[in-house]
C-alpha cells in the first residue's frame, strides 16, 4: 500500500500512514448470513470504490495485501504483545481504501481485516474495539446510533479530532472479518449521523455478500 495512507483518522491510524440515507440494492444486516473466510483478493472486493460512495474524490484505490511476518498490518492496533497476538498476528488478509471530499476538505477512510474463522474475528473485535472505541477520536466523544450492520458495532464522534474538525470512528464485525470507517475535517461540520450509518450498512453489506460467494455490489445512491 505504500506509502499514501490513510487521510485524518485518530492516533496512530495516522501516524501509520492510517466512518438513514436509503441505500442501492442494499440493506443493513450482515449478522446473520454465512461466515466464509475471504482470500486477498475478496478483501479488495469489500471495501468501497468510487462507485460506492458517489460524491467522494477516491484518495487510495481499494487495495489489499497478506500480513508481512513480525509487521502487523498498520490498521490493527493493539496495547499490549497479547493483544497483538489475538487481533493482529490472526489476520489472514487486509485492506484499505479512502477518499476527500473537496469542498469540505472532508475525509473518508475504509480498512477491512480478515480472519480465518467467526472465532477469531470476534476474539479481534473485542480487542480492536478497545483502541478504536470510545473516545479514541478524541476527547469527550459521544455515541453515533449506525443501526445494527454486522454482528457487532460500534461508533463515536468527537468534536475535535486530528484534523482540528469533527471525527468519528467506527467498528463493525461482519462474520469471520472486522471493518472499520472513519472520517475527519478541517472544517467545523461533522459528518451527519445520517451518513455515517450509510457508510456502515453499505461496508457490512459488502463483507456479507463477499461472504455470501458473491461480488460486492452495495454502493450508496447518487445525490
Amino acid at each position: 500500500m505504500g506509502d499514501k495512507g490513510f487521510v485524518g483518522t485518530r492516533g496512530r491510524v495516522v501516524a501509520a500512514g492510517a466512518a438513514a440515507l436509503l441505500l442501492a440494492g442494499c440493506g443493513g444486516g450482515g449478522g446473520d448470513g454465512k461466515a466464509a473466510a475471504l482470500d486477498k483478493g475478496q478483501v479488495a472486493s469489500v471495501l468501497p470504490d468510487a462507485k460506492a460512495v458517489p460524491g467522494w474524490r477516491n484518495h487510495m484505490k481499494p487495495e489489499a495485501q497478506k500480513p508481512v511476518p513480525d509487521y502487523p498490518p498498520t490498521v490493527c492496533v493493539a496495547r499490549t504483545k497479547e493483544q497483538r497476538d489475538t487481533a493482529c498476528t490472526p489476520v489472514t488478509s487486509w485492506g484499505v481504501s479512502a477518499f476527500v471530499r473537496k469542498a469540505d476538505a472532508t475525509t473518508l477512510n475504509f480498512w477491512t481485516l480478515a480472519y480465518k474463522d467467526e472465532k477469531a474475528a470476534d476474539a479481534a473485535y473485542d480487542v480492536l474495539i478497545k483502541w478504536y472505541g470510545g473516545d479514541r477520536v478524541g476527547r469527550n466523544a459521544e455515541k453515533v446510533e449506525i443501526g445494527s450492520p454486522g454482528a457487532e458495532r460500534e461508533a463515536n464522534r468527537a468534536a475535535v479530532g486530528t484534523m482540528a474538525g469533527p471525527a468519528t470512528i467506527a467498528q463493525i464485525r461482519v462474520g469471520t472479518t472486522v471493518l472499520g470507517i472513519s472520517t475527519g475535517t478541517t472544517g467545523k461540520v461533522a459528518v451527519p449521523d445520517k451518513e455515517v450509518k450509510a457508510f456502515a450498512a453499505m461496508f457490512a453489506e459488502r463483507a456479507q455478500q463477499a461472504q455470501n460467494g458473491e461480488k460486492p455490489s452495495a454502493a450508496l445512491p447518487a445525490s
